[in-house]
């Protein structure tokens, strides 16, 4: 018998629709790329697995509990344990996963990303990276990561994408837009051949 698409009130949905358009078009995600979800209570509402965040349309959302098996479960996102270790370990009450390309290429060699520019600098002092033997929807993920984001509001899985908590899904996709355009700048920079140490420590490169 075919699943029973999931009603949510119109408000909710015009927030994932607005937000997953943002994230497309502002070539943070591909087509198929990318996840969102939002805490209600002991529940969460997560986008469809294989969806287009770009054009959500309806039955792209399930709704599941923060624990266990449960009806619509496998519809839901790959990364859904993921979202759920987080909600279970912090306050976040929204998250979004994206695939910011100069964050991922970034990620590749460091530990950390610190960024060079002003506006980056003050959303973040520093950016983790987490290096996972499977970084999609694994376990490794889901045990690793609630920790790191509740002390950073952004956290890139090496070679794979950015996740960024919050209270709202405008302030997770905020903090993975900061982080990309901190990132393409500091890339900018590494392309001119300019020392990162003092960029860093914002000596910049005059004497």
């Amino acid at each position: 018998m075919k699943e029973k698409i999931q009603d949510f009130p119109s408000d909710t949905a015009s927030l994932f629709r607005d937000a997953g358009r943002i994230l497309f078009q502002g070539g943070l995600n591909n087509s198929h790329s990318g996840n969102m979800s939002m805490r209600r209570g002991d529940r969460l509402v997560i986008t469809r697995r294989g969806s287009m965040l770009g054009e959500l349309a309806p039955g792209d959302l399930v709704e599941i509990p923060l624990e266990g098996e449960a009806p619509g479960l496998e519809r839901a996102s790959t990364e859904v344990n993921v979202h759920r270790g987080i909600y279970n370990s912090t306050g976040h009450l929204a998250i979004v996963h994206a695939h910011p390309r100069a964050a991922i290429a970034l990620s590749m060699e460091r530990e950390w990303i610190f960024p060079v520019d002003a506006e980056g600098k003050y959303y973040f002092t520093r950016i983790p990276v987490l290096a996972a033997k499977t970084t999609i929807g694994s376990k490794e993920v889901e045990e690793k990561i609630p920790g790191l984001l509740g002390s950073f509001p952004v956290v890139v899985v090496r070679g794979h994408g950015a996740f960024a908590g919050g209270t709202t899904l405008e302030e997770g996709f905020k903090a993975l837009f900061s982080l990309e355009w901190s990132c393409e700048i500091l890339c900018r920079c590494l392309a001119l051949g300019m020392n990162e140490e003092r960029l860093v420590k914002g000596q910049g490169g005059g004497e």
